[in-house]
């Protein structure tokens, strides 16, 4: 099975950016809708932003306009651009097949240790 390894996070101010990477040990590409999701302190994981195979981009309400969702097709990732970040931005970000916001996913993969993002104010 693929597996997937999350890398990026850190502390930052708020207003500030981080890019998260996804390294996949096999082709990204052939697994269907990609996405990147958030586990703020205490809340349950939530999808924040999608790709799908053909570059389709869907974003929570919360993050449009300062997430970027992409595909790093030649190494195998999956890219999360993330500017004017807020505290409440603050979570474990970890990535997946896309599973949530009308997606059926055709693999569910093991979900790795995923990367701290701490935003302060």
């Amino acid at each position: 099975q693929v597996q997937l390894v999350e890398s990026g996070g850190g502390l930052v101010q708020a207003g500030g950016s981080l890019t998260l990477s996804c390294a996949a040990t096999g082709s990204i590409n052939s697994l269907g809708a990609m996405a990147w999701y958030r586990q703020a302190p205490g809340k349950q994981r939530e999808m924040v932003a999608a790709i799908t195979s053909a570059g389709t981009k869907t974003y929570v309400d919360s993050v449009k306009g300062r997430f970027t969702i992409s595909r790093d097709t030649p190494k195998n990732s999956l890219i999360l651009q993330m500017n004017t970040l807020k505290p409440e931005d603050t979570g474990v970000y970890y990535c997946n097949t896309a599973q949530e916001m009308g997606f059926i996913p055709r693999y569910i993969l093991n979900w790795g240790q995923g990367t701290q993002v701490t935003v302060s104010s």
